[in-house]
């Protein structure tokens, strides 16, 4: 017997294949075609040969002489996941990384120093390269409020202090803003990819909010969250978190999980997710509209709400400046939407090697006005970042007040010194809506 959850696949899958116009084979020719794995991970390692090179000065400007870490398999610091090669799924045995100025006894040596045992030989020969190095301050990732400068673990450190000793323990200083800098900052040559990237998010937005996957009364939000994720295997892609869609209300926020709706006309859908390529990640949040029944375009509130929220992203953009904190753009933001009278909430975050990157954020869900620590950064040029924020705006068709909820990714421009939006960002909805020539299902059972 065939329970709704499966005539509704059934029906959406007849209605995929047997559309006259559109074959799934011509939907993957429009999509930008990343290189190969195997050209990525070389483009990769190009990219971290560089990133590295960039270590001794990034020392000398936090004012240390030497960044040790130290890992084991499954308990990697937070900071190796940007370090390691791109064939690398974990840390081998204890893989334990020095970096240097390149100064002294080390200079023209191997930066990082590495070591791989699993019997306790690092030990002695660690010592003797400090020793010969006379570091004066060792940096490790040991914060307690930012993540990726406190990924030295309990069992690593204990290690640490017994086999090197006081004399070392005494030098060893914890420097927050050391990793945080080095994950943050970007390469020019990433942005090519990224925005070849952010050209695969919106196609597949395009394609995933059509009448070629929904069916109205039929298709729910889960059904389109996992067409998204197989989408995704198709394009040889993957993602850092499941794609999140909810039928929007006065009631779904912040939408963490998405919603378990079956889509129907008139509804107002909203997306939250992103893809992860390249050691790189993308962050997005789109709306759609199903249109009822002779219409053409959806209703003018909704078409308002999400001008509102396009001027939230302007306010943001024109406000945000390298140097400044988190805090100090929130502040101005929200001054200046104030002044021009929209009522909203922004929670912008960096962006690259993780969905939610290392540096200054800008507000929070549950801290609207002021982040402590993170929001007390400073946001750095060269770096991406995710411009996330929602506006309320009322619409009197449904007689509630709906957050317009809308996200883009930004780079920095050099030329400028502003953040611009990588591909561009939302104007209009996409609109859902029945076939002109329905094809006649024929089903057999």
């Amino acid at each position: 017997m065939l329970n709704l959850y499966n005539w509704s696949w059934l029906l959406l899958s007849c209605n995929l294949l047997l559309l006259p116009t559109f074959t799934w084979a011509e939907t993957d020719t429009l999509y930008k075609s990343l290189p190969s794995l195997r050209e990525q991970a070389r483009i990769r390692d190009t990219w971290l040969k560089e990133r590295i090179s960039r270590i001794p000065s990034l020392l000398k400007k936090y004012g240390v002489d030497a960044w040790l870490m130290s890992q084991r398999e499954h308990a990697e610091d937070t900071i190796w996941w940007s370090i390691k090669n791109a064939t690398d799924y974990d840390a081998h045995r204890r893989t334990v990384l020095l970096f240097h100025t390149n100064e002294s006894t080390l200079e023209g040596k191997p930066n990082p120093i590495e070591w791989v045992d699993n019997t306790g030989q690092v030990w002695p020969e660690l010592l003797q390269v400090l020793e010969d190095f006379d570091p004066r301050r060792i940096a490790i990732n040991v914060d307690q409020n930012i993540a990726f400068a406190g990924g030295l673990h309990v069992g690593e450190h204990n290690v640490i202090a017994k086999e090197l000793g006081q004399q070392w323990i005494q030098r060893m200083v914890n420097v927050p803003l050391l990793g945080n800098e080095y994950v943050t900052t970007k390469l020019d040559s990433q942005l090519k990819y990224y925005r070849d990237m952010q050209d695969i998010v919106w196609l597949m937005m395009e394609e995933g909010f059509s009448h070629r996957n929904i069916l109205p009364g039929v298709t729910t939000t889960e059904d389109l969250s996992w067409w998204f994720r197989e989408k995704m295997l198709i394009l040889n892609v993957t993602t850092w978190n499941h794609p999140r869609i909810s039928v929007l209300t006065e009631e779904s926020f912040p939408g963490w999980t998405g919603t378990e709706d079956v889509i129907q006309e008139g509804d107002l859908l909203h997306i939250d997710w992103g893809i992860t390529a390249m050691g790189m990640n993308t962050d997005t949040q789109h709306m759609a509209y199903v249109l009822r029944a002779g219409e053409t375009d959806a209703p003018v509130s909704l078409i308002q709400g999400l001008k509102k929220a396009n001027r939230m992203q302007d306010i943001h953009l024109e406000t945000m400046r390298a140097g400044m904190t988190g805090n100090e753009v929130l502040e101005k933001c929200l001054a200046q939407m104030k002044i021009e009278g929209i009522e909203g909430q922004i929670y912008s975050h960096p962006i690259g090697d993780w969905g939610h990157d290392a540096g200054a954020v800008i507000g929070f869900t549950n801290l609207p006005e002021h982040v402590p620590v993170l929001g007390e950064l400073i946001i750095l040029p060269d770096t991406y970042y995710s411009i996330e924020l929602y506006a309320y705006h009322f619409v009197p068709e449904r007689n509630e007040t709906i957050r317009f909820r809308i996200e883009e990714n930004a780079y920095w421009d050099r030329d400028t010194e502003r953040w611009k939006f990588v591909k561009g960002r939302q104007e209009k909805l996409y609109l859902i809506h029945e076939p002109r020539e329905a094809p006649v299902l024929k089903v057999q059972l």
